[in-house]
């Protein structure tokens, strides 16, 4: 009975010595952990370098880039316009068709002579007529034959018959409708047999070189702006151009509230068409950036996005950051210093503040990150 009693003894206290190194240990793991973290975070109290969390850092150099703003317009003919008829007569010719390129003067529509060239012709006697009356009229005044009234009466006499002869010289030349100003025909309204009378549209006639692009700019946006501007851009055809800002409007759209933009940009072989979408882009500024994995934005209290960088002292630290572009390749950020060291691997294990050992990775600008 006294052996049994011996070894139980000898069994609780193995069990207990075991029971309490066990705490010890773990008491003791705690209390370190809870020194080096203080020791990280506690001000102007720095650990020893093998008790300071890791971070992977890569050394990073600005680069210059161009701020570029991007629009949405359409293409938008300079003038369209229906080139109508002046006169009242039948149409016996119409030589153009839709989609012809027509230079200035060209005939689009001519309309019957009928008895205007006759009617020219008489103007044209009576004008012969009134001017040899008046010269004669001039030297019977000179020998005292007639009053200052019959002279001024025989001036009167003779511009009446001028501006009949130009009259008629206009009707005959109304009966050809020509193009005011080179372009295409967009559309026709007539054909030979037609009675045209004035106001009535021959054809529509658009021009097309150069080729206005119209865009819309935000308030934020429109002071970025100025005359003179170079723009390049691509249609929805796939077709590159480039222009020039042409006009910025000083007052806004009153239910958009934003300001139209017109961009010149030279069609000389019309392959532009009008009413296109086109993506505009616009060099504004010059800017210093740093290229970056999107992965590594981050937010911090207040919502700005930015970095978590390294200063001089090792000390994670927090620059918020605007995104100029983005791309397959990567992320251009402006806000960063011209050189920075940059966290691309732990940053979510460290605080603000923290005192860190840097890992420093290949220099570059584009971070590819992995732990």
């Amino acid at each position: 009975m006294s052996k049994n009693f011996v070894s139980a003894g000898i069994v609780v206290a193995v069990l207990a010595i075991w029971l309490g190194s066990g705490n010890l240990r773990e008491s003791d793991s705690t209390q370190a952990e809870d020194r080096s973290r203080d020791g990280v975070r506690a001000a102007g109290e720095i650990l020893p370098d093998e008790t300071r969390e890791r971070v992977r850092v890569t050394l990073m150099d600005a680069e210059a880039r161009t701020r570029n703003l991007t629009l949405r317009g359409r293409t938008d003919s300079k003038r369209t316009v229906d080139v109508k008829a002046e006169i009242t007569g039948q149409v016996v010719a119409r030589p153009v068709d839709r989609g012809m390129q027509v230079e200035k003067g060209d005939l689009l529509c001519e309309i019957a002579v009928d008895d205007r060239a006759v009617t020219l012709q008489e103007a044209r006697a009576a004008f012969e007529t009134a001017k040899i009356e008046h010269q004669g009229s001039l030297r019977l005044k000179t020998k005292g034959l007639l009053s200052d009234v019959a002279i001024a009466n025989s001036v009167a006499k003779q511009e009446a018959a001028a501006a009949h002869l130009h009259r008629q010289e206009l009707n005959l030349a109304r009966t050809r409708v020509v193009a005011p100003f080179s372009g295409v025909v967009e559309d026709l309204h007539m054909n030979a047999g037609d009675y045209a009378v004035p106001g009535a549209p021959c054809a529509t006639l658009i021009d097309l070189d150069p080729m206005l692009v119209l865009a819309h700019v935000t308030e934020a946006e429109v002071d970025s702006l100025t005359q003179g501007q170079v723009v390049t851009g691509t249609t929805t055809t796939g077709r590159n151009i480039e222009g020039r800002v042409t006009f910025v409007a000083r007052q806004s759209d009153e239910v958009t509230r934003t300001y139209p933009v017109e961009i010149t940009v030279e069609n000389e072989d019309y392959g532009i068409r009008s009413g296109l979408t086109v993506t505009l882009l616009i060099e504004v500024e010059r800017v210093a950036a740093h290229q970056v994995a999107p992965s590594l934005l981050t937010l911090n209290d207040a919502g700005d996005v930015g970095l978590r960088i390294l200063d001089s002292a090792n000390r994670v630290a927090f620059r918020a950051v605007e995104i100029l572009e983005d791309g397959a390749d990567g992320m251009w950020v402006t806000g960063l210093p011209g050189t920075v060291n940059l966290i691309t691997v732990g940053q979510e294990y460290v605080a603000l503040g923290d005192i860190v050992e840097p890992v420093f990775g290949s220099t570059g600008k584009r971070l590819i990150v992995s732990r």
